[in-house]
């Protein structure tokens, strides 16, 4: 019996798009809508525009190499990982033995 339905085999896996991972998509259209911006601000302040071109081009350039290389290094979940490790208290100290006396 040949079944009528296809099986989505991509069920509960995280969003890829071209090798960017989960929210590393957001983070890259973030940052073209902030260059964006940015170019048209600086058009409107009168600079030439191919300087304008030249400095948002160089400037996505470096946004879409390091973006692409969080997400490889730090994948899905790493970074929120690698900033919540950061947080943690290298030791601690105590000065007294009294948390260890119980009364």
């Amino acid at each position: 019996m040949v079944s009528v339905y296809s099986i989505n085999k991509g069920i509960n896996q995280s969003i890829e798009f071209k090798g960017l991972k989960a929210q590393y998509i957001w983070y890259l259209g973030g940052g073209v809508v902030g260059l964006l911006i940015l170019f048209a601000v600086l058009y409107i302040i009168g600079l030439p525009s191919l300087l304008c071109v030249f400095v948002i081009g160089a400037s996505g350039g470096f946004l879409v190499f390091k973006i692409y290389r969080m997400s490889n290094q730090y994948g899905e979940h790493g970074m929120m990982k690698a900033l919540a490790f950061k947080q943690l208290p290298k030791c601690i100290k105590v000065y007294s033995r009294a948390v260890f006396i119980k009364l």
